[in-house]
């Protein structure tokens, strides 16, 4: 008799301790350890980060509520040995299995990368790696190389028109190379047969319409007059006259704190500057916007051939069909200038 009662007791004790474990293997693999209240959590695992790093974040962004079990879930799933860099979403209400299932897959999320008032290729290569794992100097060094730049169909001088500014959806991990193939992906994406028709009855290919709505967006803040703006050049390519665009003199001469052009400007021998050298610039002086190159593209129809800003300094332009209006349009913004102080 004794011996049963010990026997029962025997299993009811491990009976109670099976049902311990079982329950806390429960808990560990299954039961919700992200923390509800902190919402969703995104976290950025770079290339060099080991599990520690991990934990440091998790515990420093207070997500994961008991970071004992999910270590021991990390653990027995091997993804310390198996990391994977990304962006990821820490959903909240995530048990430690689907969380580290999560990580260890490598199931990071898409980002975006945004790029706009962009004049060089160093201003480029920063704001299009900016929120990516990619090196900025790696991509300028992509710009930079000239055989790379020849395959893909432009020059040193033209191959910023590629990059047609806007937002772009890519993974955090993208290497410099995969980005430059999605923006030649979406260059040709925008690029479409309606708009290369459209650049082809206006004489030019899409790299001079870039460069000519550089032009355009630097001549105007004002979006809504860039059309009008757009065809008072296109009347002088027309005319075989010369362009004479102020923005990219400025860029000739390197200095675009610039405010006032001055007749030394315009000595510099450079193919941008478009007061010696007749036609377009051999590539944009800044990155055009959409609505600048569909300027181009859809031009007021008028006969135009100058203009200047207005004395107002409202950012809109008086515009002239001959010389001697245009002088009198210049005059009065030249004083206006010299009421202002402003003499370069």
């Amino acid at each position: 008799m004794q011996r049963n009662k010990f026997l029962i007791g025997f299993v009811i004790v491990f009976s109670i301790l099976i049902t311990s474990f079982v329950f806390y293997f429960y808990q560990v693999f299954f039961s919700e350890n992200i923390l509800v209240e902190k919402g969703d959590q995104l976290i950025v695992i770079e290339e060099d980060m080991d599990f520690q790093d991990l934990q440091d974040i998790v515990y420093d962004k207070g997500i994961v509520n008991d970071m004992l079990s999910f270590s021991f879930v990390a653990k027995l799933l091997d993804y310390q040995e198996n990391m994977k860099p990304g962006l990821y979403l820490m959903k909240k209400d995530m048990t430690n299995l689907q969380a580290v299932r999560m990580l260890r897959a490598g199931e990071q999320i898409p980002t975006t990368t945004t790029f706009n008032n962009v004049r060089l290729k160093s201003d480029l290569a920063g704001k299009i790696t900016d929120n990516l794992q990619a090196d900025s100097v790696e991509f300028l060094a992509l710009l930079n190389n000239d055989s790379l730049v020849t395959a893909y169909g432009f020059t040193q001088d033209n191959i910023l028109s590629m990059f047609i500014p806007n937002t772009y959806e890519v993974y955090y991990t993208i290497s410099e190379q995969s980005l430059f193939d999605k923006m030649y992906a979406e260059y040709q994406r925008f690029w479409t047969e309606e708009r290369k028709r459209k650049a082809e009855v206006l004489g030019l290919s899409p790299t001079e319409v870039s460069a000519l709505a550089s032009i355009v967006q630097a001549e105007t803040i004002q979006p809504d007059e860039r059309p009008k703006v757009a065809e008072v050049y296109l009347n002088r390519l027309e005319r075989n006259m010369l362009l004479q665009a102020d923005p990219a003199l400025v860029y000739a001469v390197g200095d675009f704190t610039i405010k006032r052009v001055l007749n030394v400007h315009k000595e510099v021998d450079s193919p941008y500057n478009l007061y010696r050298y007749k036609g377009l610039p051999p590539g944009p002086i800044n990155l055009p916007e959409i609505e600048s190159i569909d300027a181009v593209l859809n031009p007021d129809e008028h006969n135009y051939l100058y203009f200047c800003a207005k004395p107002d300094f409202s950012g809109y332009h008086a515009f002239a069909t001959n010389l001697r209006q245009h002088n009198v349009n210049a005059r009065a913004y030249q004083n206006a200038l010299n009421r202002s102080n402003i003499y370069k």
